[in-house]
């Protein structure tokens, strides 16, 4: 198991919360998105984050802002994603946490935006990860006019047509180029 990047003591909180500042470091992001087609960029990100207890339950408030690059989706060259995005998230003791006989975890509250901590640390790490995810665009392009992928030249329809048409289809190219007279 790595090391934590994003980790805070509970026991340094109170009600009253206390502002933390982490740096997102590229190095982190690319072992944070191994097997996702995202990876980061060279520029650092950064999450501003308050945590306070209420009760034995750490409630967080932040803002995440980072880079990453994705295909793009039209022409697979590296799109750059710039993620800026408020969040709000409450961490719950394990004892909270039901398991399932599966061993996955299960908030027992079932409220989707609390989050388990184990022990006396609260730890970002996974859910920086999946705000990450969840932040990248389904559809990312490199840019708005961004016109995909284009076949080489000479290799187009019309080139292609008269010389790898089945003999049965002959006829309907008729239809298509007009006749010269």
């Amino acid at each position: 198991m790595t090391t934590p990047e994003f980790s805070v003591s509970v026991s340094s909180l109170d009600a009253g919360g206390k502002s933390y500042t982490f740096p997102v470091r590229p190095a982190w992001l690319l072992g944070a998105l191994e097997g996702c087609d995202a990876s980061p960029t060279e520029k650092e990100g950064r999450i501003e984050v308050r945590l306070s207890m209420s009760g034995r339950d750490v409630v967080a408030h932040g803002r995440l802002e980072a880079e990453i690059q994705v295909p793009c989706a039209r022409c697979t060259a590296p799109a750059k994603v710039s993620i800026s995005q408020d969040f709000s998230v409450l961490f719950v003791p394990t004892e909270s946490v039901a398991v399932r006989g599966d061993d996955e975890e299960v908030v027992a509250s079932e409220d989707p935006d609390s989050m388990p901590y184990d022990g006396d640390t609260v730890v970002l790490d996974d859910f920086v990860r999946d705000e990450i995810l969840l932040e990248t665009p389904m559809f990312p392009l490199c840019s708005e006019a961004c016109e995909g992928m284009s076949p080489p030249p000479g290799s187009g329809a019309e080139a292609s047509a008269s010389t790898n048409v089945d003999p049965r289809l002959l006829p309907l190219l008729r239809w298509k180029t007009p006749e010269k007279s």
